[in-house]
């Protein structure tokens, strides 16, 4: 089979390396891809966002099928696009990519289904949300409509930095557009656990539970995650499934809004509630690359099982090991900054390249993102050791990267 993969940062880089070890995929192509996909794929020389182009070359090239997982592909409704042309492609349409472009537009859902997610209230007007978080008090939650790239969510303690974010979002619109409308969400305590699914439009069945941890700011990213998650040997998939992922399935399939391919949910776990605080209808950032790294299934397989809606005859396993993913940032530079140390690898060590590309022979960042990390190990421990080794190994200007709490790890 051959296979197509739209994107060029380290979830698509994660989804590629994952296909090449199919035994059932004889070329892989990426569009745009970057340094790390070109080593293991062909990188093809096509305006990534001339649907027309991409259609053309899938059709001459007799291409099996096309995983959409970049947010700019899907936020341009190109799994509509391939669909009317007759070419079968993984990821949401343009209506399910609502669930990702808007929480405003998810939360309404989940309210309408009455499915288990925070109290919550939605501002367009500054005046009116700082009234509302004065009256509501601390501690409280702060979320702009969109992501723009950004986590765009702060927990605010008090109620003073509560008003610093609004002005941040509403007045000085450090979140741009994304911060047009604001969610303020009632802080519920409990631990914070993120799910994986494959779903067919059908059925969906969980690929794993894993944790991410992030700086409590409204512009942060993700500095890390784990798999699976841990809750006092509960099985969270099937607690998750019970108590509200299911009625989110049925409510997405009477809106019309079923699609194939990865649907990722952020929760809070409270005893034996669970409370769904967000929804991606993708692996969102840094998932692929923790997830991916434990499935033992072969994931050409799912994709074939997911577009022909039989994926209740696939069995979706995971390596019993546990995943560290931390990724690792630097300076942006015009010109890119050389990357040194890209050949020190251990065994179960996974480098997912985000922000690379080619200069001459070397290897060198285009983004402040520049590159992720995972290992496999016994226990988190072992896994951050390992993680730990090859990241001390390797070099760009203003490398820097952050372990995770908690989480014990050799020095380098």
């Amino acid at each position: 089979m051959k296979a197509l993969v739209l994107g060029g940062g380290g979830k698509e880089h994660a989804l590629v390396w994952k296909l090449s070890e199919s035994k059932h995929i004889d070329k892989i192509y990426c569009c745009p891809g970057n340094a790390g996909i070109a080593e293991i794929a062909e990188c093809i020389d096509i305006n990534p966002y001339s649907a027309e182009a991409l259609i053309d070359f899938v059709k001459y090239e007799w291409i099996d099928f096309t995983v959409v997982s970049s947010e700019d592909f899907v936020a341009k409704g190109i799994v509509n696009t391939f669909e009317r042309e007759g070419c079968k492609a993984l990821g949401p349409n343009a209506s399910v990519s609502q669930l990702r472009s808007s929480r405003v537009f998810a939360k309404n859902l989940m309210r309408l289904y009455r499915i288990p997610t925070p109290g919550y209230k939605v501002f367009s007007s500054y005046d009116l949300a700082e009234d509302y978080v004065r009256l509501k008090g601390a501690p409280i939650v702060i979320k702009t409509d969109g992501r723009s790239g950004q986590t765009g969510i702060l927990s605010a303690q008090t109620v003073d930095d509560a008003i610093h974010a609004l002005k941040l979002i509403m007045k000085d619109k450090i979140a741009g557009e994304a911060g047009n409308q604001i969610i303020i969400e009632e802080s519920i305590r409990g631990q914070n656990v993120s799910f994986a699914f494959f779903t067919d439009g059908n059925s969906m069945k969980p690929v794993a539970s894993l944790q991410k941890y992030s700086v409590n700011s409204i512009s942060s990213k993700t500095y890390g995650g784990s798999s699976p998650a841990s809750a006092e040997g509960k099985n969270l998939e099937a607690l998750a499934m019970n108590k509200a992922i299911s009625q989110l399935f049925r409510a997405l399939a009477s809106e019309g809004m079923a699609f194939k391919g990865a649907l990722s949910i952020d929760a809070i776990l409270r005893e034996d509630e669970v409370f769904i605080s967000d929804i991606n209808c993708n692996f969102a950032h840094l998932e692929a690359q923790i997830i991916l790294p434990r499935l033992k299934t072969d994931l050409a397989e799912v994709f074939v099982a997911l577009l022909e809606q039989r994926l209740p005859e696939i069995e979706v396993e995971c390596r019993q090991e546990s995943s560290v993913c931390i990724p690792a940032c630097g300076e942006a530079s015009p010109e890119g900054n050389v990357i040194s140390g890209l050949q020190k690898r251990g065994k179960d060590v996974f480098i997912f390249h985000e922000a690379t590309a080619y200069s001459g022979k070397e290897v060198i960042a285009t983004g402040e993102e520049v590159l992720s990390v995972t290992a496999l190990g016994q226990d988190l421990n072992a896994a951050m050791e390992k993680a730990d080794n090859v990241l001390a190994g390797i070099d760009f200007k203003g490398m820097h990267y952050e372990r995770i709490p908690g989480i014990k790890a050799h020095s380098g």
